[in-house]
């Protein structure tokens, strides 16, 4: 808990850093300009399909007949850029994560073994490769099961928990992975996921909540057309932001616990074993008969 709770509070202070500040910067020209392209070009016809399905079911025009006879028949017409918006968002927040761990995350990491751990050695368990494969079977495996669970969503405190408890899991196993990659061995790495596996799992599932966060400013966009241009940047800033800030969160906690693993290694090695015989007579003592009194 200690090294939980201390791990969290240098990464808050890490981000405040102006080169983290600028790194982040990277991540967001390349989300905005994605996504203000794919939004300029896809938002109308995908906001037109979606009011054709919800005009075409019965069960919602039901459900927007007993709104407008409640006064709340404004609804409907933000039903459908909601629903568009809730689809898009896991996709934005998987590909924030990508950016962040190919673009932040190996810098993110070099400044806190720079400042905290200078003398800690990198064993390179894990290469450029092995990190990439490793990065897209995760996000693979995420992505089918947000498709699996997204039946789940419907119902209202689940959509709540359940996109966020797989981006935590998501973020859990690239940001992990990457931050470990360059000083730990293989065997290092599997050792230290042994250990505090619940405890980088945590700090996953923290981050995918804090992930869920900017959604808020990303869905007013709806409600304040005007700022949409505006909001949208905004949002995915913070997105980088929250996998910034998480990448130093598990930064600070994964090279503490390889420091802490090497030192307990290197005392066992240095700890003499009694001979076995220190206690034993000689042989030449032990095989003279005891003295008659």
């Amino acid at each position: 808990m200690n090294l939980f709770l201390d791990s969290f509070w240098r990464a808050v202070a890490y981000c405040l850093h102006p080169r983290v500040i600028l790194l982040s910067l990277l991540p967001l020209v390349l989300m905005a300009v994605l996504a203000l392209g794919l939004g300029y070009f896809y938002w109308y016809p995908a906001l037109d399909w979606v009011n054709s399905l919800l005009g075409s079911s019965t069960v919602f025009n039901n459900v927007w007949s007993w709104l407008e006879g409640i006064g709340a028949g404004k609804v409907k017409v933000v039903a459908g850029p909601l629903i568009v918006i809730f689809a898009v968002t896991p996709v934005l927040v998987v590909v924030s994560l990508l950016a962040v761990a190919v673009m932040m995350t190996p810098a993110l990491v070099f400044l806190v073994a720079r400042n905290r751990f200078p003398k800690l050695e990198r064993k390179r368990g894990g290469s450029t490769l092995l990190s990439i494969v490793w990065s897209l079977g995760s996000t693979l495996l995420a992505l089918v099961a947000l498709v699996v669970s997204s039946p789940l969503w419907l119902v209202p405190p689940l959509i709540m928990i359940l996109p966020p408890l797989i981006w935590g899991w998501l973020t859990y196993r690239v940001m992990a992975f990457d931050a470990l990659a360059e000083h730990a061995s293989k065997d290092e790495r599997r050792e230290i996921f042994r250990r505090h596996r619940s405890w980088l799992l945590g700090i996953g599932v923290i981050s995918g909540f804090l992930g869920a966060a900017p959604s808020i400013v990303w869905a007013s966009g709806v409600l304040f057309a005007s700022m949409f241009v505006i909001l949208v940047p905004v949002a995915i800033w913070i997105y980088t932001l929250v996998f910034a800030f998480s990448s130093l969160w598990f930064a600070h906690f994964s090279l503490y616990a390889l420091q802490s693993l090497r030192a307990e290694s290197t005392a066992m090695a240095n700890v003499a074993p009694a001979p076995p015989d220190a206690l034993a007579l000689p042989d030449d003592k032990a095989s003279e008969p005891n003295p008659v009194p």
